[in-house]
């Protein structure tokens, strides 16, 4: 072996061996930066260690403490680690996904709404609330709820229009406005 490859070894092993050293510190400085992440933490160990390793002919590792670059650069990867998973694909704007976040549904408020929409349907006819129900709370198209009841198709479209009109009026007597019902023909805005 020449003069030159044992001062290569020698300087390869000092190098190994500081590194090795800061180890240690290094992931404890890591995890305390990521949190409850140890595979992540050490990754970042791993990647920093192979840079100081790749550099180790450019850095000054006599005059200078090499920890204070360890942790700099381990730094710096969970900071890009950290934008990389924040960044939004190209082609995709804020706009996209709306003005506000979806509405979590207030349970109290629709258990309100609930009585007041069952206390005004009792106060319809017997023959209107069947109509309004089976067509706007049910669902069912209105010849199958008159093919069901044994009426004309035109007898139950009336009962469904006089039963949701009474609906809107005892509605909005309670100081209600249902919704769909800013605007009616007649009316001034």
């Amino acid at each position: 072996m020449s003069l030159i490859d044992h001062d290569r070894a020698d300087c390869a092993d000092r190098t190994l061996g500081l590194l090795l050293a800061e180890r240690d510190s290094l992931r404890r400085f890591v995890t305390g930066m990521m949190g409850r992440d140890p595979h992540g933490a050490e990754d970042v160990v791993q990647e920093t260690l192979l840079r100081a390793w790749q550099s180790a002919g450019r850095l000054d590792w006599r005059d200078r403490p090499i920890r204070m670059w360890l942790f700099r650069v381990a730094r710096n990867l969970v900071v890009d680690g950290r934008r990389r998973d924040r960044t939004v694909p190209v082609g995709i704007t804020a706009t996209d996904f709306g003005s506000a976040a979806p509405a979590v549904p207030d349970h109290a408020e629709q258990v309100g709404d609930r009585r007041v929409l069952v206390s005004a349907l009792r106060t319809l006819a017997p023959a209107h609330r069947e109509a309004v129900a089976r067509v706007h709370l049910l669902g069912q198209p209105g010849d199958d709820v008159a093919r069901q009841l044994g009426l004309p198709p035109g007898t139950v479209k009336s009962r469904t229009h006089h039963g949701i009109r009474a609906l809107r009026a005892t509605l909005e007597s309670h100081g209600c406005r249902p919704a769909g019902t800013e605007h009616h023909r007649g009316e001034t805005r």
